[in-house]
């Protein structure tokens, strides 16, 4: 199987949505949620905002003049995005409208990024899925194909034998003259017929059915289950990914919480911790912090890795699909240049009967008649004594 699907422009690859989210408090809160680190001065009276790329594999480097990480808090945004099954999309009107990566062609590339419930409801079934679904479909309809002209090929040559076996019919073989010359030439057309409609299935059996039959017979089952191991492995990597985006999220939102108890206490003196304790918890949230932005950073790039492994497969997978059809087409059209050859050639054997039906002469065929059946030309006379 050819891999050299063409790829769209680099600059299209992006994933779904612009930029990476978690929540700034305990517990198990929603991916949807969007917040962005920003840095505090010492006057409080600016900060300085840092958003998190999702598209390079530099993101969570720290930009040039911004403030020490053990000073960066988390400021609660406006929502931009939604997780599902740990794949990360923009809301409906957020964001700069995402173009389609081949627009105009119904791609396969640009409809199956999301999943799907199974008929049952039960499970979900990812995009690619159905993809590699319609390409094993196809295989079935193609066999299919195949079965329905063989039934052909039966009904001709079963057709083929009854008509050689009606020429030999001895019905009407007494028939004479011009007619009986007609008849016979009929019964012979008979026979060339079957001879015709033989060779119309034998032709549909090489030209027709073998290739339905072998067309993408050896392996193609595999070279699909790899397809599928590929994609599939990737997005147990992106959920492994995303798990831990989760645990770092909580990590940081506890190391959080900790911190601002143990400041407030020290403010109402209602705590014996020392500022060291405070400067022990803050590092210590800082550090979940980079923890977090490095787990985000790990997701960002195992998304980015699926999307273009996304876009070469199912590519791939709509031009086997192209090929397919167009091969299915090219054979169809042989069964019916096949169907009309055997017209042409059924219209041959009938027109020498055609010829001798226009011959036909009743006259002509009294006088043969007469003259080998005449008993006498002397008619009788009236009696005389």
């Amino acid at each position: 199987m050819s891999s050299a699907a063409p790829k769209p422009d680099p600059d299209r690859l992006l994933p779904p949505s612009g930029r990476a989210s978690f929540t700034s408090s305990g517990g198990a809160r929603s991916h949807s949620k969007a917040f962005r680190y920003s840095s505090s001065t010492k006057t409080k009276k600016s900060s300085e905002t840092t958003e998190v790329p999702l598209r390079n594999p530099g993101w969570c480097k720290q930009p040039p003049g911004s403030v020490s990480p053990a000073k960066r808090q988390i400021n609660e945004v406006k929502e931009t995005r939604t997780t599902i099954n740990c794949v990360t999309f923009p809301l409906p009107g957020e964001g700069p409208e995402q173009q389609l990566l081949k627009p105009d062609e119904w791609s396969y590339c640009d409809y199956f990024w999301a999943d799907k419930k199974d008929p049952q409801g039960t499970t979900h079934v990812t995009g690619f899925e159905v993809l590699l679904q319609k390409q094993l479909k196809g295989k079935q309809l193609q066999k299919e194909m195949a079965e329905f002209i063989h039934e052909r090929i039966k009904i001709e040559e079963e057709y083929a034998k009854n008509l050689s076996k009606l020429s030999l019919s001895p019905l009407a073989a007494q028939e004479e003259g011009t007619l009986g010359e007609a008849w016979t030439q009929l019964k012979k057309s008979l026979h060339d017929e079957a001879e015709v409609h033989l060779k119309f299935s034998n032709k549909l059996h090489t030209e027709v059915e073998k290739p339905l039959l072998t067309f993408r017979c050896d392996n193609f089952k595999k070279d699909l289950k790899k397809y599928d191991h590929h994609i599939a492995d990737l997005r147990k990597q992106l959920a492994s990914r995303f798990a831990g985006v989760e645990k770092a999220r909580k990590a940081l939102a506890d190391r959080q919480k900790d911190l601002e108890v143990k400041t407030q206490q020290l403010e109402i003196k209602l705590s014996n911790k020392t500022e060291e304790d405070i400067k022990k918890a803050r590092r210590k949230s800082t550090q979940a912090g980079d923890d977090l932005m490095r787990c985000l950073d790990l997701y960002n790039q195992t998304q980015s890795k699926w999307f273009e492994e996304m876009v070469t497969n199912s590519m791939e997978l709509e031009k086997l699909e192209v090929e397919r059809v167009e091969w299915i087409q090219q054979h169809l059209r042989q069964y019916t240049t096949l169907r009309h050859e055997t017209d042409m050639f059924n219209q041959s054997t009938v027109e020498p009967v055609d010829q001798l039906l226009q011959n036909v002469d009743p006259a002509k065929d009294r006088e043969l008649w007469v003259k080998e059946n005449k008993t006498g030309d002397v008619r009788p006379i009236d009696l005389d004594i």
